[in-house]
């Protein structure tokens, strides 16, 4: 997976970092302008009709507890375990999830990105990446799970059901990315941690 770091900008020139903090504002700009209500993909659905709900979960946390520690920068877990249902199944041609973490002082960093998973598929398991699914860069400009630092944050796992596989390779730039996903989706469904334990 992504290495682990325990800062996304430790050890990084002062290019570097502000070149890391203006893809963090624009991940965030482009999450913001594509977020409804409670922040989940919607704007730029495809679709007319309000978008279909997935339930999303973790046998490791439940929706609003902390995260594990192991799944955090201070961890060696990698990933947490992810299961969800409800997917429309013949429209949906994907899924993607994206991880994302906002906090009080409303800054915002993608930790995941990762996209073109077969729509047959219903659980991620920890520290794992399914056969065939790409991973694109996160805030960072990492590839893979970039374990979270920030121990007030809201961590957000969020699944979208896509009608199309992204004609985008491994290691995909965030914001087209993130807009690829934004214009595909048909349904989508969260699953939040308050902070991390």
């Amino acid at each position: 997976m992504g290495q682990r770091r325990k800062s996304g900008l430790a050890g990084r020139t002062g290019r570097e970092r502000r070149a890391a903090a203006n893809a963090a504002v624009a991940a965030f700009a482009v999450l913001a302008t594509m977020s409804a209500g409670c922040g989940i993909v919607g704007v730029g659905s495809p679709t007319d009709r309000p978008l279909d709900t997935l339930s999303v979960s973790s046998p490791r946390f439940r929706d609003e507890a902390p995260l594990p520690a192991d799944y955090s920068c201070s961890g060696q877990e990698g990933n947490p375990p992810l299961r969800w249902s409800g997917v429309p199944q013949k429209q949906t041609k994907s899924i993607a999830l994206v991880v994302d973490a906002y906090g009080p002082q409303g800054a915002a960093e993608v930790h995941w990105v990762l996209f073109n998973i077969d729509p047959r598929t219903t659980e991620l398991a920890q520290d794992s990446v399914p056969r065939g699914a790409f991973q694109g860069q996160t805030s960072a400009g990492k590839v893979g799970y970039f374990p979270p630092c920030r121990r007030d944050d809201t961590y957000r796992f969020s699944v979208y059901a896509l009608d199309s596989m992204l004609d985008l390779k491994e290691g995909a730039e965030l914001r087209p990315t993130m807009e690829r996903i934004a214009s595909s989706t048909i349904a989508r469904g969260r699953l939040s941690a308050a902070h991390i334990e």
